[in-house]
């Protein structure tokens, strides 16, 4: 039985009140007849009426109808002179039966009237139970699956389905079924309507299959047209789930008998859609937040393991360096090789050591401090003198003072970390470009390199730990930190590091930290 069946059910008069109702009207005209003489036309006019409102009430405006007829007939024949026939002799016994007929039939109406805002509180009243257990399911469903089962089981029992079910179909990728539900358990499935699933999630239309003709597809944008159009011939229905600006996924409704929908029931069918699509979307967001919490664990064992390895590595590499320099004593020309390299791998240790410190949050100590006593230190580390051709310094002239707020030794290290990369990648006859200036808030320290620069696709893989671009020179070393800690630096002391590309070639990576106002700092 489809739902609009049992909707109407209700309304249907039996036959026993078509036939109890005629004889309770004729006992009360028996009833009258016995004190006709005694009544006048106002009191069979009452009692008649009231069996017709009864009747009404009770069974509805046919029924009601049918009995002011009779009532009609009745006190026309029986109780207006001249009796046994239906002429009227007076006319305000007219006025009288006018009057009677008019009222049977407007309380006939009424009651039907009354009778229908009952139904629609009713039938509304169980729309809202149901969807409010299905916000209950929803919330109280500890897992995603759950409440997404929880709302195609809802979803299935309103609309009295063959088969319901949710499928995924994010923007770009294969469409994925998330949750069947069937009728007594049956084995059926909604694998078959892949490439419709697909064909919804692209279009955003809906599409239905129509069972009378073969199965011949009917597309429309609106699911509610396309329901009012053919929809007694229609099996299978696909309605895309919507979210905000996006499909997230698609929804199966399958009956064998036809899906007959009247306008509360799409109307439904719309919410408990929306339903879906959350449900879909949290789906979604519940697997995204399982791998980023397994990206933040494998973060936290790696930085573990290299804060172990890193500070295990001291001690052998000193042992290293004292042998090698007892065997420089000796005249071993390997010594000075040996040493070299340990000193490069003591490098690499500290480093890894600095990143996993950074990458746990020790503090910085941010102060004011001059731009240009950070460039003069940062060019003495990497022994290039100003004007010494290598480098190119120039500094914003529009302001007498360039103060920013930072940690200087640490914010040294990140800068000598951008200008020994932008050397390492840069062509031996081209120049590196160091400038600082202000930008708003920021006090901007920009490096910039004629290098091969950066693809586009690994332009936020760089600041990842011991990544390399794969056109990077094979003979540049590193291990790939520099980058990393650099950021790692920025962001300890509420500034950024960026990547632009350069016009012409090359590279510029810009360093920003807050800038200090120098009259405000005064004051």
């Amino acid at each position: 039985m489809t739902p609009r069946t049992r909707e109407r059910a209700p309304r249907e008069v039996s036959l026993l009140a078509w036939a109890t109702w005629p004889l309770v009207l004729a006992a009360c005209t028996l009833g009258l007849l016995r004190f006709r003489e005694g009544l006048n036309e106002a009191q069979v006019a009452l009692s008649y009426l009231l069996i017709v409102q009864l009747g009404a009430a009770r069974h509805g405006r046919a029924l009601g109808l049918t009995l002011a007829a009779l009532a009609f007939v009745a006190f026309d024949v029986l109780f207006l002179p001249p009796y046994g026939t239906l002429m009227v002799t007076k006319s305000v016994d007219w006025m009288v039966l006018g009057a009677f007929l008019v009222t049977c039939v407007v309380t006939a109406h009424l009651f039907e009237r009354s009778r229908a805002e009952a139904a629609e509180a009713r039938r509304r009243t169980a729309e809202l139970d149901r969807l409010s257990m299905l916000g209950a399911a929803t919330l109280n469903a500890p897992r995603a699956e759950d409440a997404l089962s929880a709302i195609a089981s809802v979803i299935h029992a309103s609309l009295d389905l063959a088969w319901c079910a949710i499928w995924a179909a994010p923007a770009g990728a294969a469409a994925e079924e998330l949750v069947l539900v069937t009728r007594d358990g049956r084995s059926e499935s909604a694998a078959a309507f892949v490439s419709l699933v697909q064909r919804v999630a692209e279009s955003g239309h809906a599409i239905g299959v129509r069972s009378d003709i073969g199965r011949t597809l009917v597309e429309d944008a609106r699911a509610h047209t396309l329901f009012d159009s053919v929809q007694p011939m229609l099996g299978v229905v696909a309605l895309p789930l919507q979210a905000p600006e996006q499909t997230v996924g698609v929804l199966l409704i399958a009956r064998g008998s036809g899906l007959a929908l009247d306008t509360a029931h799409v109307r439904m069918l719309d919410v408990l859609s929306y339903y879906a699509a959350l449900g879909v979307e949290r789906v979604g967001l519940a697997a995204r937040a399982e791998h980023a919490d397994a990206l933040r664990e494998a973060a936290r064992v790696k930085d573990a393991v290299l804060a172990s390895v890193s500070h295990d590595l001291r001690t052998p590499l000193t042992t290293i360096k004292a042998l090698a320099h007892e065997m420089a004593a000796t005249g071993d020309e390997r010594a000075m090789v040996i040493e070299e390299e340990a000193d490069r791998l003591n490098r690499f240790v500290a480093d890894l050591l600095d990143l996993s410190r950074l990458s746990a949050g020790v503090p910085l100590s941010p102060e004011p401090n001059e731009a240009e006593d950070l460039i003069g230190a940062a060019l003495q580390r990497i022994g290039a003198p100003v004007g010494g051709g290598r480098v190119t310094v120039r500094l914003d002239s529009t302001e007498m003072l360039l103060l920013g707020r930072f940690d200087f030794g640490q914010t040294l290290r990140a800068l000598v970390n951008l200008l020994e990369n932008a050397l390492k990648y840069s062509p031996a006859d081209s120049a590196v470009e160091l400038g600082a200036g202000r930008q708003g808030q920021w006090l901007e320290f920009r490096v910039a390199d004629r290098g091969p620069g950066v693809p586009v696709e690994a332009r936020d893989l760089i600041f990842e730990p011991f990544y390399r671009p794969a056109r990077a020179m094979p003979d540049v070393g590193g291990a790939g930190l520099g980058l990393s800690i650099a950021r790692a630096i920025a962001h300890g002391q509420e500034g950024e590091l960026v990547f632009e590309a350069r016009v012409g070639g090359g590279a510029v990576f810009v360093l920003r930290v807050p800038f200090v106002d120098a009259a405000a700092l005064g004051e």
